[in-house]
């Protein structure tokens, strides 16, 4: 059942553009989605990236199908942009057999091999222990002939002693590695401000020999420009970048957070910024999207979304017969 409907766009034109508008709304919708089941209680708790879709959506766009891609515990709009099917994706929250990994993995631990997606971990800087490793098999032939690989981590996992590492063995391996740090701004439960300077993150990367690139995590076209030149770059030097995109988290950090330690004012600042309005309104002052077509957007999105319920809902449970399943050999 692989989504055919959100090809993997490679150019800067006014239909990849559209596209791309078109992903960040789907991502938005699927995850809202979610968070009505968990309200429901027909699904577990799960980490949204409403606000961040603009991250996901821009940099996948910059990827083509040779490469990899790692990521975090927020990396439901990484898939989607990937074009993962989202009624596989809602199996895989409500633990059916039709979900990616036949609703073993939640909606923290979804990987493919189709996609490309090697891996999603829940463990803060644990997707950064292992794409050393996955883009040294690319540089050794293991994968497709110029072939790269993206992990996806947050500013709290830059905080951790595999960041370092990785960045360092990155470079002194030469790998095919994008680093693509999604600066939220939020740790958890803490503002990134409290464990580490204002620009440590950008400045971290740049003493390991990398180079960097930071830019406005909520404006889709800035982050596929820069993911685009970066991924060029690597295809044809070999060698590691940096991204770091500028963005927040708008809801918790998993639901149900109600992020009583936020300030609300911080909230409703960065709500202002919504990477998906913000892409609406610039198509619309450059006369690229008029009503008619926002409307029509959003309707194949929500038909999207509802033929994903209607299909993860009537998929069947695993049997107790399958309970071994994928763990023993």
């Amino acid at each position: 059942m692989k989504d055919l409907q959100s090809p993997i766009e490679t150019d800067t034109g006014t239909s990849a553009r559209l596209q791309r508008l078109e992903t960040m709304l789907l991502i938005r919708a699927y995850e809202e989605q979610l968070v009505t089941l968990q309200q429901q209680g027909a699904a577990g708790g799960t980490c949204t990236s409403v606000g961040q879709e603009a991250c996901a959506t821009g940099v996948v766009a910059a990827l083509d199908q040779r490469d990899r891609i790692l990521t975090n515990h927020r990396s439901g709009g990484h898939l989607l942009a990937r074009g993962a099917d989202p009624g596989r994706m809602m199996a895989e929250v409500l633990g059916r057999i039709d979900g990616y990994c036949a609703g073993r993995s939640g909606s923290l631990h979804i990987s493919d091999r189709e996609l490309g997606v090697v891996l999603t971990s829940t463990i803060v800087g644990g997707e950064l222990s292992m794409a050393p490793g996955v883009a040294l098999a690319q540089k050794m032939g293991q994968g497709q002939p110029g072939g790269i690989v993206a992990v996806f981590f947050g500013d709290g996992a830059a905080s951790e002693g595999i960041f370092h590492e990785a960045l360092n063995l990155a470079v002194h391996w030469r790998l095919p590695l994008l680093f693509v740090c999604e600066n939220n701004q939020w740790q958890a439960f803490v503002h990134r401000l409290e464990t580490m300077a204002d620009d440590a993150i950008a400045s971290w990367a740049r003493g390991h020999g990398l180079p960097v690139q930071s830019v406005d995590g909520n404006d889709v076209d800035a982050v596929y420009a820069a993911a685009r030149d970066a991924v060029q770059a690597i295809r044809a030097d070999g060698q590691p970048r940096f991204l770091e995109l500028q963005t927040y988290r708008r809801r918790g950090h998993y639901e149900p957070d109600d992020q009583f330690y936020v300030d609300a004012t911080e909230l409703e600042t960065w709500a202002q910024r919504d990477p998906i309005q913000g892409q609406i309104d610039r198509l619309r002052q450059q006369g690229l999207l008029d009503e008619a077509g926002l409307t029509a957007m959003q309707q194949r999105v929500r038909e999207r979304i509802d033929a994903a319920l209607t299909f993860a809902q009537d998929s069947p449970w695993p049997t107790t017969e399958t309970l071994t399943d994928f763990v023993y050999a």
